[in-house]
């Protein structure tokens, strides 16, 4: 039977079919498994086999001549299977195919083998690897760890030393306390000791003085009395020659003076050229001290400039003598005014604005036609522009301005009412007219029921009044105040127009930001040094104009300058975006605090009126 399998003597010499060669080699299979399970069952079962063996033995049955229990019925499957396959005429290729299907699995377990051989080299890399890192890292955490402690070391120590040279600082500062007041014992001592040295000194010195004296005094009276009847003898004979000497003066004088009042009256011709020339003489002088007198009033009220005016566009004798073509200049100026240009670098609301350029015109034909004029009270928050319209409602009507402040005329006293005619003297001779402008006339326009206001002010309020009770020809007053309410009802009287400026709004701080830019910044700069402002935008400018609130005309224009100022202070005169911001919280921050003294100021005066009228 395994001669026709193992020895390649099948009977049939065809080419068999892959499928019968792989159904042969798979009976072959199951042939050789069953034997393996056969024998296996044999090997594992023996002891139970031969157990019940021996029991059918005994009984009477079972398998005869069966002496060791042995079962051949697996091997007499296997033959009988051996046989089937050896009468096969597939059995040479099927078993080609099983030896090579045992090396492919052969290869395959090899391969499967190295593969996880190198998993398991993979594996060990990785866990030494891992072995690595783990101690990488808890080198790391110790070395991370001692860093911490020597910080930590570090931390206290130089808290030890600056405990201990705080507490060396605090030992020393007491050792200098105690040297110090130690100083100040011995400095008061010595000054003591010096007090006390210079009064003995003093007391020594006056003793000696008064004994000096005493003994000086003595020795006088004691030489007086011994040269008495020298000192008689000497004084009678310096009187005689006195007394012989005035004689002789006299004598001599009267004779010169009798004979030449004698020779002059003697002569009629003479005696009347001498009554001539006196009288002459008299009369010259007198009369070039009412001249001088005379003149001086006049060239003061056409020319000079009175005391009280503090500023004025009106040129005196002086400038046009200094300054003769800028004079001319100015004068030219004033004769080609226009009205329509007064509100030319002044930001008001647009209603404001159309009011007070309609008084502008006004003013213009008033002055064109020899009509009175109007007096205006601007009233509002400082640093509006009421004092810059004013200027350009004089300049662009042509007229000359003249600034007075209220301020300047309760200090002349008795000289307020003499100072104030002067003024408006000196404005009725004004041949273009002038605008008279009283800042802060609230000062001295005040009720005169006030309990506050003096004798000379009252005067002084009573004058200006006096001169103002009709609109003139020659000048129009403008008032400007921040408390109007305080005016006298007279001086109210005498207003015809109420203008009130009050804080610029948004859009108009947004027009005075471009506008105080453009002058400070942008055309701002001089030949020698140009401002860099690239970085600031329009954005830029309306966000200063919205934080700038409660802010006034002045207040911008203090701000722009003072952005000038750190512009050309700074280096290459560069303008930036945090030197902007920077200065804007910082002028906000003036501002608040300003607002706040004013609130604190107001409230103190409040108080001390309060009790001044319970009092």
């Amino acid at each position: 039977m395994f001669k026709g399998v193992f020895g390649g003597g099948g009977a049939s010499t065809s080419t068999p079919s892959e499928a019968a060669i792989r159904q042969e080699a798979q009976g072959m299979k199951t042939a050789a498994a069953a034997t393996a399970v056969n024998a296996d069952g044999d090997k594992t079962d023996g002891a139970s086999r031969r157990g019940a063996d021996r029991a059918s033995a005994a009984a009477g049955g079972g398998r005869a001549g069966s002496v060791t229990g042995f079962d051949p019925v697996g091997l007499e499957r296997a033959a009988a299977a051996a046989r089937e396959l050896d009468r096969s005429p597939n059995a040479n290729a099927a078993l080609n195919l099983i030896q090579e299907q045992e090396r492919t699995k052969q290869a395959e377990y090899s391969a499967r083998g190295k593969e996880m051989e190198a998993a398991s080299k993979q594996m060990e890399l990785e866990r030494v690897a891992k072995a690595a890192e783990e101690q990488r890292r808890n080198m790391q955490a110790q070395t991370e760890h001692q860093q911490q402690l020597e910080l930590y070391k570090d931390r206290l120590e130089r808290k030890r030393q600056t405990d201990l040279l705080e507490n060396q600082l605090s030992a020393q500062r007491g050792l200098q306390e105690e040297q110090r007041q130690k100083d100040e014992e011995s400095v008061a001592r010595q000054e003591a000791i010096r007090k006390r040295t210079l009064e003995y000194e003093a007391q020594l010195r006056a003793k000696t003085e008064a004994a000096r004296a005493h003994a000086e005094a003595e020795g006088r009276i004691k030489e007086a009395r011994e040269n008495r009847d020298i000192n008689r003898e000497n004084v009678l004979l310096q009187a005689k020659e006195y007394r012989e000497t005035v004689l002789e003066s006299i004598k001599l004088t009267t004779s010169s003076v009798g004979s030449a009042l004698q020779t002059f009256l003697g002569d009629r011709q003479r005696m009347t050229a001498a009554v001539a020339v006196l009288s002459a003489t008299a009369l010259g002088v007198y009369s070039a001290r009412s001249s001088a007198s005379v003149m001086g009033r006049f060239v003061e009220a056409r020319i000079g400039k009175p005391p009280l005016i503090r500023e004025t566009s009106r040129p005196s004798l002086s400038q046009l003598l200094r300054h003769p073509v800028k004079s001319a200049g100015a004068i030219q100026a004033v004769r080609n005014a226009d009205a329509s240009h007064v509100m030319k670098g002044i930001v008001l609301p647009a209603p404001l604005e159309q009011r007070l350029q309609q008084i502008a015109v006004a003013t213009q034909h008033a002055r064109e036609n020899g009509a009175p004029y109007r007096n205006l009270l601007l009233h509002g928050p400082p640093g509006t522009g009421k004092t810059l319209f004013a200027k350009s409602l004089a300049h662009n009507v042509g007229m000359h301005y003249a600034i007075l402040t209220g301020g300047d005329v309760a200090p002349l006293g008795r000289d307020a009412v003499t100072e104030l005619h002067k003024v408006f003297d000196w404005a009725e001779h004004s041949r273009r007219g002038l605008l008279l402008f009283v800042d802060e006339a609230d000062a001295f326009l005040r009720s005169r029921t006030s309990d506050h206001m003096t004798e000379e002010t009252r005067s002084a309020l009573n004058a200006f009044l006096y001169r103002t009770g009709e609109n003139s020809r020659r000048f129009m007053v403008v008032y400007a105040s921040n408390q109007p309410e305080l005016f006298d009802w007279a001086a109210t009287d005498r207003v015809d127009e109420v203008i009130e400026v009050d804080l610029p709004g948004l859009e108009e701080r947004k027009r005075l930001v471009k506008l105080y830019f453009d002058k400070y910044i942008r055309n701002g700069s001089t030949a020698k040094m140009r401002i860099q402002y690239g970085g600031i935008d329009e954005g830029d400018l309306d966000l200063v104009a919205t934080r700038l609130e409660h802010a006034s005309g002045r207040d911008i224009s203090k701000f722009f300058i003072g952005l000038q100022s750190a512009a050309f202070g700074s280096k290459n005169a560069v303008l930036t975006k945090e030197m902007l911001t920077s200065l804007l919280d910082a002028a906000i921050r003036q501002k608040q605090q300003k607002e706040a003294w004013m609130d604190a100021s107001s409230r103190v005066f409040e108080e001390s009126h309060f009790s001044a009228r319970k009092l």
